[in-house]
């Protein structure tokens, strides 16, 4: 799980300074603010972690990628070129990271946190910017756990860069022999396979890079525009890895948990069930419809369709002739309930097309996925609904307040800031932004002034 994240001069962010990420983790704003941005640098190092070519520092993303930023030029703060960003992590290990002694018996470490830290600098010498548009270079790179430090940096050599390794904690032995130039590293994160035969001693550098790989694969994201509801889905058997980025695979997956005989626990002294079952159950909760089943259209086929009745006694239609909530609130159920326990999920504005009282709902969907699946949400949201829900169940207890982590961001003279909404144990936020959700009393002190002027021009 995402414990805690930094990010400098990316984008519209000089310094975020450093946030914490908790099980529920949700960022309320303006538009424009610099919420979306610090999603993407999440999806950023997923895409490039994910890609194929290992000479690309960062894969700044096309129409296939999560994100799509442009250009260099486009992400560094302020356009400052030559430039610099810092991208700093922090999470908690699923399974402890237990690496042995590579001269030795025994364990060397085992890590149950891991932070990591780069920092990327551009060099466009003179180039424009569709020359330049994927000249990074990673000056800096290390990894922490507990007291020890391993770090790749860039000696500032004026001729080329030359990397070398720096152990803090850890005693790094060179090979003997005449020394050599290490070249640069793989990707943002990764050690070059050179280490090992420069160094006695580093067989385990890899293992650092497989873990931050690791976390980053164990990251979800549902964007804002989901798709809409199909008459008839396609299914051959194969298990998506998530939902889609629309949603567009949550009937795929959902065929694909049940043919698993993956079981959810819809509470204490409850017998599990699918997650086909579950899904059912929220939509029903929600007040949305009354039953969900996704079967084949006849025996032996591929195509599969989604019926839906909308109450007990109504007549079972299909996914498309209900109302568009359903199908846009389906592929988050789905995704909180198919993910694989540990994940990180990144849902961008959740309650778009849902019901004032669906969106105040979705805190309790998460509220129930990150208890009985241990994954970890992460919210962009303008909905004042989805929070006056999260404070409640605070304060009725359904939820510790250390269990969220809530933000306000906000844009100042082009600098976008965040600032952590404090709440008591009875769920209060003790520092209210102004105009959080707009001026809903001066709406109201308007409107009963344009009444009392109303009421003053009537006749006698």
């Amino acid at each position: 799980m995402l414990r805690e994240m930094r990010l400098q001069n990316f984008k519209s962010w000089a310094d975020t300074g450093p946030i914490r990420f908790a099980p529920i983790t949700a960022f309320f704003g303006t538009n424009s603010s610099g919420k979306t941005s610090l999603l993407q640098s999440l999806l950023l190092m997923k895409q490039t972690a994910e890609s194929t070519d290992r000479s690309r520092v960062l894969h700044l993303g096309d129409e296939r990628s999560y994100v799509d930023l442009g250009t260099v030029y486009d992400v560094v703060y302020e356009h400052t070129m030559p430039g610099a960003m810092t991208f700093d992590l922090s999470w908690g290990m699923g399974k402890p990271l237990r690496i042995g002694n590579p001269e030795g018996s025994g364990m060397l470490f085992t890590i149950h946190n891991l932070n990591f830290q780069v920092v990327l600098a551009t060099d466009p010498d003179g180039l424009d910017v569709e020359q330049f548009a994927s000249q990074f270079q990673s000056k800096e790179q290390h990894y922490r756990f507990g007291m020890h430090r391993v770090q790749a940096s860039d000696n500032g050599s004026k001729q080329r860069s030359k990397y070398e390794l720096i152990g803090e904690g850890y005693e790094l032995k060179r090979n003997r022999g005449r020394p050599w130039e290490l070249p640069a590293p793989v990707k943002f994160y990764g050690f070059p396979d050179q280490a090992n035969a420069y160094y006695q001693n580093t067989g385990f550098l890899g293992e650092l890079s497989l873990a931050l790989e690791e976390f980053l694969h164990g990251v979800y994201y549902l964007g804002p525009l989901r798709e809409y509801p199909h008459r008839i889905y396609v299914w051959a058997g194969e298990q998506p890895q998530d939902v889609g980025r629309r949603g567009e695979l949550a009937i795929p997956a959902l065929l694909a948990a049940d043919r698993q005989g993956l079981k959810i626990s819809p509470g204490p002294k409850r017998r599990k069930i699918s997650v086909t079952e579950r899904v059912a159950q929220w939509l029903r909760e929600l007040g949305l419809i009354h039953s969900f089943t996704v079967r084949p259209i006849a025996e032996n086929r591929k195509e599969y369709e989604v019926r839906v009745k909308q109450s007990a006694t109504s007549a079972e239609v299909a996914l498309t002739d209900v109302g568009f909530g359903v199908s846009q609130i389906l592929p988050i159920l789905a995704l909180c309930y198919y993910a694989q326990e540990g994940s990180t999920l990144i849902l961008e504005q959740p309650e778009i097309h849902l019901h004032p009282a669906v969106q105040a709902g979705l805190a309790d969907v998460f509220i129930d996925a990150i208890k009985t699946r241990r994954v970890q949400i992460v919210v962009e949201s303008h909905s004042e609904h989805l929070l006056r829900r999260l404070q409640r169940r605070i304060a009725e207890e359904k939820i510790k307040e250390e269990e969220t982590a809530l933000y306000f961001v906000s844009m100042q003279e082009g600098r976008s800031l965040v600032e952590r909404l404090n709440l008591d144990l009875f769920g209060n936020i003790t520092n209210w932004p102004e105009n959080f959700f707009g001026d809903e009393f001066g709406e109201m002190a308007a409107m009963l002034d344009a009444a009392m002027q109303r009421q003053k021009a009537q006749p006698a």
